[in-house]
């Protein structure tokens, strides 16, 4: 039989946050990377009390719950200040972006995305840990504003047919040089016995007989 999912109790609002489209940047993960960040500065017991909800933060508590939540309240609005300069984790990135993780790493080892800096972190459950580039996010939305992605996916396509075309170019004249070098080989005489270098004393050898 199948299991009856849990029913929530009924929730209150107490307080909800606008989170601004410059901090955002139009992406859903990086709301959500938002969210994580200021839940990171809670008491774990209300963490789970604060979640996005198109485009703000909202805080719900059980109905049957008096508690004021002013503490909690505070520590999100005071997260909040200057949240517009968080740094950009790789997956708001592409998210904002619209790239692939591929088209990440090549424009970040050419210097067309500029990294602010590395950030490590401890995966949960795990002991191994983590370190990646992060991204100011005033240049990622430069980036953005100038469809920069197009241009960069225009400028890849046009090197990778270069690239082939020299490669094809190269290939063409190995190929070709093998070809000269067999034929000079199929073309040169067989060495004949003038050519053929004489043993000094050989003539002296043979008249003595030796060889009869």
């Amino acid at each position: 039989m199948a299991r009856q999912p849990k029913q929530r109790p009924p929730m209150r609002l107490v307080q909800q946050w606008p989170i601004s489209p410059s901090a955002t940047l139009g992406s859903a993960v990086r709301a959500k990377g938002i969210l994580l960040e200021v839940r990171a500065r809670l008491p774990f017991a209300t963490r789970k009390l604060l979640d996005v909800e198109t485009g703000s933060l909202v805080l719900r508590v059980p109905e049957d719950d008096d508690y004021d939540y002013h503490d909690v309240v505070d520590s999100v609005t005071d997260t909040l200040v200057g949240i517009e300069d968080l740094p950009v984790i790789p997956r708001e990135v592409e998210d904002i972006l619209t790239i692939t993780s591929a088209e990440r790493h090549r424009w970040l080892k050419d210097g067309r995305l500029q990294s602010a800096g590395t950030r490590t972190v401890k995966l949960r459950g795990r002991a191994r840990k983590i370190t990646f580039h992060v991204f100011e996010p005033r240049h990622i939305e430069d980036v953005l504003d100038r469809d920069m992605p197009s241009l960069w996916r225009e400028q890849d396509a046009l090197a990778a047919a270069e690239n082939r075309r020299r490669a094809a170019g190269k290939a063409a004249l190995t190929r070709a040089g093998k070809l000269a070098r067999k034929k000079d080989s199929a073309s040169s005489p067989e060495p004949s016995d003038a050519a053929s270098p004489r043993l000094k004393g050989w003539e002296e050898f043979d008249l003595d007989g030796l060889l009869r």
